[in-house]
């Protein structure tokens, strides 16, 4: 009996992304045959619209808790993996703007959100699990998301005219969007670091809760992603050219990120900066500025990229 509760016990602690994802995607699947009334409907959805900035923002905090700000840094290898974002980005809308096939725009798309999505403020905690340098990962996403608030409002109007915004009233939605997420968890912990060290160490020694804030979130993530899914009415074809383009992204930016941090002696940190992405900002900005198909890649990009961290976890785990 002991050894088959420890079993279950390192089988949870191996596959914890995996699992969260899979209770999200059934979860949702389980409140939608209930049939709810649109109003417990629309309760739900506002619930979740809390529940998940505010997991987010105690998730950041006590990672932010863990860095000294003094020591932050830029690297060599955040300039190469911005230029990255930003020319395979300007690159893909060039190319969509010479297509007339719409199903061909759309992918093409998918593919400009997965190359400009900064990375996830959720990458630190994964970072940490890894045992990558979480100083030089933080300095890369407040960068990517620097990068994009200034290029997506530059770009977008030419790719899809029909928005209608200016490039200010862009660049507001958007740093509205990421950055009260990013910048106030940051100066909070700044501010428990220098007047209340007492409580920092505290705060410290609660061991992986940042993570387990991270897997309550991601089950989250995950129902709202098979929602968006599952409403979608795109063609089965395209779907599968979404999932198909969204999976390479994900790959290929994960690799280059790697192989790049690799050269500066910064693998875990230069793979997750560059693969893994604010899923939520893309799905969001799918809908709010491209054709409103394209914010289903975010939610297989979520997929990819948590399957992706799940082997990397268990292989940290089992070396």
């Amino acid at each position: 009996m002991k050894n088959i509760i420890q079993f279950i016990i390192r089988f949870f602690k191996d596959w914890t992304l995996p699992i969260s994802m899979i209770i999200g995607i059934l979860s949702y699947f389980i409140y939608r045959s209930f049939g709810f009334s649109d109003e417990v409907r629309a309760i739900t959805n506002s619930a979740v619209g809390i529940i998940q900035p505010v997991l987010l923002f105690f998730m950041l905090f006590l990672s932010f808790c863990k860095i000294d700000p003094s020591k932050i840094r830029m690297k060599t290898w955040h300039i190469i993996l911005g230029a990255i974002q930003l020319f395979s980005f300007i690159g893909l809308a060039l190319i969509t703007c010479c297509s007339d096939n719409v199903t061909t725009q759309i992918i093409l798309e998918c593919a400009m959100c997965c190359m400009i999505c900064p990375t996830a403020t959720a990458a630190i905690v994964i970072v940490d699990k890894l045992g990558g340098n979480k100083l030089t990962l933080v300095t890369y996403t407040i960068t990517s998301n620097t990068i994009a608030s200034i290029i997506i409002p530059l770009i977008v109007p030419i790719v899809n005219p029909g928005i209608g915004m200016s490039f200010i009233h862009s660049f507001l939605i958007i740093i509205k969007q990421v950055f009260p997420l990013l910048v106030f968890p940051f100066f909070l912990a700044w501010g428990v670091r220098v007047f209340t060290p007492k409580l920092l160490d505290k705060l410290l020694q609660v061991k992986d809760l940042a993570f387990y804030l991270w897997v309550v979130s991601l089950a989250l993530a995950l129902a709202v992603t098979t929602k968006a899914i599952v409403h979608s009415d795109v063609s089965l074809a395209c779907m599968c050219s979404i999932a198909i383009v969204t999976l390479f992204c994900c790959l290929l930016q994960f690799f280059l990120g790697k192989k790049i941090g690799n050269q500066y002696d910064d693998k875990i940190s230069g793979g997750q900066a560059l693969g893994q992405k604010s899923t939520v900002f893309m799905i969001w900005m799918g809908a709010t500025f491209l054709n409103p198909v394209t914010a289903v890649a975010g939610g297989f990009y979520s997929v990819w990229h948590n399957m992706v961290n799940s082997i990397q976890l268990y292989k940290k785990r089992h070396s």
